[in-house]
Parts: C-alpha cells; structure tokens; sequence
C-alpha cells in the first residue's frame, strides 16, 4: 500500500462541518453508482464560503481536486454524520486529512469507506502551511516535510486503522481478514 503522498496542500481552519465539505441537496448522490460518484467529488468543499475561501477545493467544470491533501484545525469534519463526506473528498482524489483533530463521527467514516486517511497533527499546520504549500506525508514515519522550508512535522500513528483504510474499507478489510465472506 501507498505510504507516502506528496503535493499541494488546501488549508482550511477550524470548525469545518459536513455541509461545508458535502451540502445536504448532493445527498441524494449515491456513491456505489460509478457517475454520481465522480459528481460528488465534483461537489466537494463546495459549502465552504466564498469570502473566506477564495480559491476554491475543485474548479468549476473540474471533477477532481488538484489538492491530494487537506489541512485542518480543530474538529474537522464536525456535524451531520454523513459518511458522503469523506466519500467526497476522496472522489475528488484527496488521500489525507490532515487536522488537529476530528469529529469522530467523521474519522470513523473515513475509516469503514476508505477513501481518506485522517491523520492527526501534533502541530497547528493549518497556521503554518497556505493552499498550495507542496508537502510530503509519510505515513510509515508519521511525518509531514513541507517542501519549501524542509522543515518536518509529526504525526500521531493512525494505529489499527491504517490496515483499514489500507484495504480499502471496512468492508474489504473484513473480506481480507476472513471475518466475512467474499461475495461470490
């Protein structure tokens, strides 16, 4: 499995809440339907607003996000318990969160679809790095390098979750694991 993730970063601060990363009216999207899909990851962040967020998470007319890697304050992913969220942000070809810590209504949905991994900083990065600061994730070593300064950053261990995310989901996982059986 991919253990390191090097790109641009989207910086956002505290607070961000589902309806921010995935309003309510994309809800009807149903993510195991291949095109809705690619549409929700066009939608993803769409809720942040325009004032403090000029520069937006997908561009308009794009379905993918030029950002692999989000920043986050406090209690990313607050709000409704919408597992659309993290689905979102993954299908718009995000890898990792990274905040200082999470709703964990959020983190467990980014756990049992998959799509993200939701690692906690030990630092503030979302004061640190700006949209579009290159960074490198390395998950083995639980480190974020920022490109620019070469300064390094740590990481709490996402633990017996990563085999999770790893496998794709708490569904394949369990089917890896034989705790359920493949479907036939």
């Amino acid at each position: 499995m991919q253990s390191v993730f090097t790109g641009p970063v989207y910086v956002v601060g505290d607070n961000i809440d589902t309806d921010q990363i995935i309003p309510a009216q994309y809800l009807t999207l149903v993510p195991t339907i291949p095109d809705e899909y690619e549409k929700l990851g066009s939608y993803a962040m769409c809720g942040l607003p325009d004032s403090l967020y000029p520069i937006r998470f997908v561009e308009d007319g794009q379905v993918d996000s030029r950002y692999p890697i989000v920043v986050g304050g406090r209690n990313f992913g607050c709000g409704s318990s919408r597992e659309h969220a993290p689905i979102a942000l993954g299908s718009a070809n995000s890898k990792v969160v990274l905040a200082e810590s999470f709703a964990r209504i959020f983190f467990r949905n980014c756990v049992a679809t998959g799509e993200l991994y939701p690692c906690e900083c030990v630092d503030r990065l979302c004061e640190v790095l700006k949209t579009g600061d290159v960074v490198k994730v390395d998950l083995d070593a639980c480190s974020v390098t920022a490109e620019k300064t070469c300064k390094v950053y740590r990481l709490k261990s996402l633990g017996d979750v990563r085999p999770v995310v790893d496998a794709g989901g708490l569904f394949n996982y369990a089917r890896q694991s034989g705790m359920i059986q493949a479907q036939v």
